[in-house]
């Protein structure tokens, strides 16, 4: 038994006609036809009387439209319900943001959407983009903001921008010309400081310079930290050279020590991330929305990007 042979028998009890029936549903009348002789195959009960003439229900089939009607009824508030639910984005929500990301995205747009939005409230964790797929699969968070293609089946990925990367040395380095860009192909992965391992951008980092993994550096110390911050203060030291988010360098005064890729730069694609089941379409619009306009025309708009692939 379905709904849809419920609707059938409710359109051939308001038509008595099996060709108006069927148009009213758009559907052929041997598939109505079939659809209904197959439910009352199902329940062993004829539900009309198709000798008389116009078609009229059996005493049974009275009782069984009647209960069908109610079980419609009950769908359709049911379907009204979730429709409202998904427009309400009042209560509480976890998000996870890896750790590239949060520092340099929540300041720009978290103001904006607790003001337009105050009986919404974010929980907010810096979370590495495994134990965010993790979290989505579970249940424990109820969206995601990361690095994708994340490649989940049981996923939904938004993209909202693209994020271009950039190199970054220590100023004095004459090598270091802001009006002269560079080819990914020019980077050497020993020269480069990495983040520590299970983080998504030492993978990318990688995959940008060409490296499954990297070698052995030239560097007299190991330092394995999650932090684009503390290592773009080594670089600034004299400690080698490093690849950054364009996010972490926008507020900065000092672009010497900044060079963009040629084009396509190669970006990477940040995106709101949940479970397929999710529900709340109107949440996703109103932070993809909101975010979208908080970062650089440039991250939104069609330019040639080059997307790195790293997973």
């Amino acid at each position: 038994m379905t709904l849809q042979q419920l609707e059938y028998v409710i359109a051939l009890d308001n038509h008595r006609n099996y060709v108006k029936a069927a148009k009213s549903c758009y559907v052929t009348q041997p598939t109505l036809s079939m659809m209904v002789k197959k439910l009352e195959d199902e329940i062993g009960v004829s539900i009309f009387d198709r000798n008389k003439k116009p078609l009229q229900p059996t005493k049974t089939g009275v009782e069984i439209i009647s209960k069908a009607r109610q079980i419609l009824r009950e769908v359709n508030y049911l379907k009204a319900y979730v429709n409202k639910e998904t427009e309400n984005i009042e209560g509480e929500y976890t998000i996870g943001i890896i750790p590239t990301v949060a520092p340099y995205l929540l300041p720009l747009f978290i103001t904006a959407f607790t003001n337009r939005y105050p009986r919404t409230y974010l929980n907010i964790k810096e979370m590495q983009t495994d134990q965010i797929i993790d979290g989505l699969n579970k249940g424990t968070i109820e969206l995601g903001i990361a690095a994708t293609p994340l490649e989940t089946s049981s996923l939904r990925e938004i993209p909202i921008y693209n994020e271009p990367f950039l190199l970054y040395d220590k100023p004095n380095d004459s090598k270091t010309n802001a009006s002269k860009n560079i080819n990914p192909s020019q980077l050497d992965i020993n020269d480069i400081i990495l983040m520590d391992e299970g983080h998504c951008f030492r993978d990318q980092a990688l995959a940008l310079c060409g490296n499954k993994k990297a070698r052995k550096h030239k560097f007299p110390f190991e330092y394995k930290s999650g932090s684009i911050e503390a290592i773009k203060n080594l670089v600034d030291k004299g400690m080698g050279k490093t690849l950054v988010p364009e996010l972490s360098v926008l507020g900065e005064t000092n672009r010497k020590n900044i060079t963009r890729f040629k084009s396509p730069e190669p970006v990477r694609v940040i995106s709101l991330i949940v479970h397929k089941s999710f529900t709340k379409e109107a949440l996703i619009e109103a932070l993809h929305g909101i975010i979208s306009s908080a970062v650089p025309d440039r991250f939104t708009k069609k330019q040639k990007f080059k997307r790195v692939k790293w997973r």
